[in-house]
């Protein structure tokens, strides 16, 4: 019987293995430089978790079971939970701010589609214990430093942000009454994503007042920040969240990556927890799902168990991020799949021991090396230390049998030395 891979996965040969390293790689060398610290959680946690943060109706979107003593678990769709309970678990001894980063394999019972499937990798930044804005325009900025680094222009990308904490003043300005915010967002977040005439069919089952379902739709196109109080009354709490929000553009310009970063009020984040600034990167020429999102979260360490504890974060999620790279030719492929120092040619069946006592030699010495498991002819061996992406072959034919004498070739100069062995070996140990 032959077995498939489970629909929304993915094997990961060495090719597509090497674009994975690339992009974690990548995430991991961006998280450090900012100053991040890595940290991971357990694969699978309980399921009451993720129903604390996300309500009962997450229970169909994961992957869950019941353990031999009957207890309910969930494979993690997500690491946020994991770290409000890890940082609730030693609030009193971690230094603040906690920066951490964190890059988990993630699975979510969901429909596979373009950019969406069951199992994911996703990098995720969030820093807790801080308040001020700078937390929040850091995490934009190491988001922003990433995609930069990988190639993406401002004319390729961009940071669509708003406020979720200034949106809800506004809406309770416009008399929307508290409980039915969370309801509206989930609304809010999809006018984006769906045609025109059926965001306001939704918007309108919500907003039975013909007035403020006008005045909502006239805030949900309004273009800049300072267009917002000729639609809505700028109440103390909107204008402290305005503000707030227009110091972080002038940090994040400041920054240098101000040409990245745009206001978009219709960036909502449908998840209820979001409690201030909300951002999505997107892609500006195609039609892709966001390439990541985030915001600030201030309560969510809270609904844990834990004290009320400032946060804001960001997730990305390789799948988009890896067909954009392709669509936008920045993958530097061919990837090297192998990269050797040294693959060692023996040219005598006589000397094929001699040739893997050499490169354990090698290895043992911290040095990469490899060797064929076949005594072929020179050129057929050079060609397989070519392809492994060797620097040197340490080749073993008439010199060695002769006189002991090792041909060292380099691979990119094309440059032969012929040492002796204890000659080559001082100079392994000497570099």
């Amino acid at each position: 019987m032959k077995i498939q891979s489970v629909k929304g996965t993915r094997d990961f040969y060495p090719p597509l293995m090497a674009v994975r390293n690339f992009i974690m790689d990548g995430w991991k060398a961006v998280s450090r430089r900012n100053g991040f610290e890595e940290y991971d959680g357990p694969i699978f946690e309980y399921l009451q978790m993720y129903q604390v943060k996300s309500g009962d109706e997450i229970v169909e979107q994961l992957f869950h079971l019941t353990d031999r003593g009957g207890r309910e678990l969930a494979i993690r769709p997500e690491i946020t939970p994991t770290l409000a309970r890890m940082v609730n678990e030693q609030i009193n001894a971690l230094p603040r701010p906690v920066k951490w980063f964190s890059m988990p394999r993630l699975c979510r019972a969901e429909r596979p589609q373009k950019g969406r499937l069951r199992e994911f990798f996703q990098w995720n930044l969030d820093i807790i214990g801080i308040s001020d804005c700078r937390a929040d325009a850091e995490v934009i900025f190491a988001t922003i430093n990433y995609l930069r680094s990988v190639g993406f222009k401002p004319a390729d990308i961009a940071a669509k942000i708003s406020s979720r904490k200034m949106l809800a003043a506004l809406l309770l300005a416009l008399g929307v009454q508290p409980d039915r915010l969370t309801a509206l967002y989930t609304i809010l977040d999809k006018k984006a994503k769906i045609p025109s005439e059926a965001f306001a069919e939704l918007l309108a089952v919500q907003i039975t007042d013909p007035a403020v379902l006008q005045k909502i739709q006239a805030l949900m196109s309004v273009e800049s920040l300072d267009g917002i109080g000729s639609i809505v009354p700028m109440t103390p709490d909107a204008q402290s969240a305005l503000d707030e929000l227009k110091t972080l553009f002038e940090l994040l310009a400041a920054m240098g990556i101000g040409d990245y970063c745009r206001f978009d009020i219709a960036i909502v984040r449908g998840l209820a927890y979001y409690t201030g600034m909300v951002f999505e990167v997107h892609d500006l020429c195609g039609d892709l799902r966001a390439v990541c999102g985030g915001g600030r979260y201030d309560n969510l360490l809270r609904d844990f168990g834990g004290p009320a504890v400032s946060a804001v974060g960001m997730g990305m999620g390789d799948c988009v991020l890896e067909i954009l790279l392709r669509e936008k030719d920045l993958l530097p492929e061919p990837f090297a799949t192998r990269c050797l120092d040294y693959f060692i040619v023996p040219l005598d069946p006589a000397h094929e021991q001699t040739a893997v006592q050499i490169a354990a030699r090698l290895r043992l010495a911290g040095r990469s090396a490899d060797f064929s498991y076949k005594t072929s002819g020179l050129a057929k061996q050079l060609k397989f230390a070519t392809a492994s992406n060797a620097r040197f072959c340490v080749i073993l034919g008439d010199e060695f049998a002769r006189d002991g004498r090792l041909v060292i070739k380099d691979l990119t100069s094309g440059q032969q030395t012929t040492p002796t062995a204890d000659e080559f070996w001082a100079s392994i140990e000497s570099a």
